[in-house]
């Protein structure tokens, strides 16, 4: 009986510890985003069920519960910060990734629309949206941010 020769191995090379360190990094800051988008998401879901909590929602106009158009509103509003949130996920690598369509480019689009809501509530007379929204939208701002650098 012969033997066969046997094939040598070689080793697969394991993914560099400060490649792993920069994937946990990016999957952070995806989830945490990911929760905040979650966090106006719940809110705005709230608001479409009649909440009492007009005083902290477009310009603080309505005091009680929302007009039913903005009611409305808030229904597709909820339905957006849900989409927004799953795409953060995508785009840190917790989630499959959607069809290639915004990647990066996507992050950034939401990015813009943080900044632009964290100035609009800003100016607004609601001291809800001046003092709660306002640094709240603009620490969603900032984490997007990170994450749209994120290779």
């Amino acid at each position: 009986m012969t033997s066969r020769p046997s094939t040598p191995t070689v080793p697969t090379p394991s993914p560099a510890p400060a490649d792993d360190a920069v994937t946990q990094h990016t999957r952070r800051l995806a989830t945490v985003l990911a929760c905040g988008f979650l966090v106006v998401s719940l809110f705005q879901v709230a608001l479409a069920l009649g909440a009492p909590f007009g005083a902290a929602a477009f310009g603080g106009a309505d005091t009680g519960r929302l007009a039913p158009s903005l009611r409305l509103v808030s229904t597709f509003a909820a339905v957006f910060w849900i989409l927004a949130a799953l795409h953060a996920l995508s785009r840190g690598g917790v989630i499959s990734r959607f069809p290639r369509a915004g990647g990066r480019r996507l992050t950034w689009v939401l990015v813009g629309i943080t900044a632009l809501g964290t100035l609009m509530n800003l100016a607004s007379s609601s001291p809800w949206e001046r003092f709660g929204w306002a640094p709240y939208v603009l620490l969603l701002t900032v984490v997007g941010v990170r994450l749209a650098r994120r290779p």
